[in-house]
């Protein structure tokens, strides 16, 4: 081998650790930045066999995330070395627990039961926060009427309020199967 090619080999082989080290240095400062985001009262761990890591957040919480390279894609996923079973396979649906007819219908229609009570308090209180709201021009109160703020701010609360209730009503209609 001539000199060149030990230079060049030589320098090839120092680009690839002064790559390696960047792309370890960029890692380490978005992990760092990850964990700090997140909150970590302690270093982030390697989750073992994924690329996932894991911390203790202020709460004792544990927290998951992963960091991919900065400028690199994510490593492909290897395939598995034994195939997925399938989805429905009949020895898992044998072993499943069933509930027999007579346990699921009462159950539905306790469901359906409390979903009612919840729409009719709903309804209650949606027509008690338009009565409040009066169509968008309640009358002031008397610390209102020399403060137009307030005034101001009280109608965009009592707005909220009628939008949040007409929501509520919405979805619990929706969810019984009522026509709105």
């Amino acid at each position: 081998m001539s000199l060149d090619d030990r230079l060049r080999s030589s320098l090839r082989t120092l680009a690839a650790a002064a790559l390696a080290l960047a792309c370890a240095s960029a890692l380490a400062q978005s992990l760092q930045s990850k964990s700090r985001e997140l909150g970590c009262t302690d270093a982030p761990r390697v989750v073992a066999g994924t690329n996932l890591y894991k911390c203790t957040t202020a709460t004792g919480n544990a927290a998951f995330f992963n960091v991919p390279d900065a400028g690199e894609r994510p490593a492909p996923k290897r395939a598995p070395a034994v195939a997925p079973a399938p989805a429905a396979a009949p020895s898992a649906a044998a072993s499943f627990p069933r509930v027999d007819a007579n346990t699921q219908k009462g159950r539905d229609e306790m469901r359906r039961k409390v979903l009612q009570d919840e729409l009719a308090v709903e309804e209650k209180l949606l027509a008690e926060a338009r009565g409040a709201y009066g169509n968008g021009a309640p009358p002031a109160l008397a610390d209102e009427q020399s403060q137009p703020q307030r005034y101001a701010e009280r109608i965009a609360r009592l707005r909220q309020s009628v939008q949040l209730h007409e929501r509520n009503v919405e979805a619990l209609r929706k969810e019984l199967g009522l026509p709105r």
